[in-house]
């Protein structure tokens, strides 16, 4: 039920998911145990089309100002940005993590994963499937 401008959050074990859930548009929380945060990005990108008609489609969550990202926040990062470069060309944006709590709040729903690196926790805004069955472009 997921309409075209939705997002939707993709979470590490460690975000506030059950909270966070409750605030979005349908109060729901989807949980994929034995799941980390690129095989769920794969997962969810191969059969959502990502929104090609706004900026910024794909966020992660990023430190705030005067904290470094640790590698492993990084890797996490890299191999999220890797599983959805087999779906689409969009580049992920960074967004500050209390932003990022924020935005959070107003999506649609939450999927928890078992993730443990950190800052593994990112937001997908749905576009439209296309006549032919591709993303549609502007």
């Amino acid at each position: 039920s997921m309409g075209h401008g939705d997002e939707l959050v993709v979470c590490d074990c460690n975000f506030p998911a059950a909270s966070t859930s409750a605030k979005t548009t349908s109060g729901k929380l989807v949980l994929l145990a034995g799941a980390d945060c690129p095989q769920a990005v794969d997962a969810i990108c191969s059969v959502l089309p990502l929104d090609y008609f706004v900026d910024d489609p794909a966020y992660h969550m990023s430190p705030s100002e005067g904290i470094e990202l640790p590698p492993s926040g990084q890797k996490v990062h890299a191999t999220v940005q890797s599983a959805l470069s087999k779906h689409t060309d969009i580049q992920m944006k960074p967004l500050e993590r209390f932003a990022f709590y924020e935005r959070a709040n107003k999506s649609f729903a939450v999927v928890q994963t078992m993730e443990r690196r950190p800052y593994g926790c990112f937001i997908l805004k749905k576009g439209v499937v296309g006549p032919d069955g591709k993303d549609l472009k502007p």
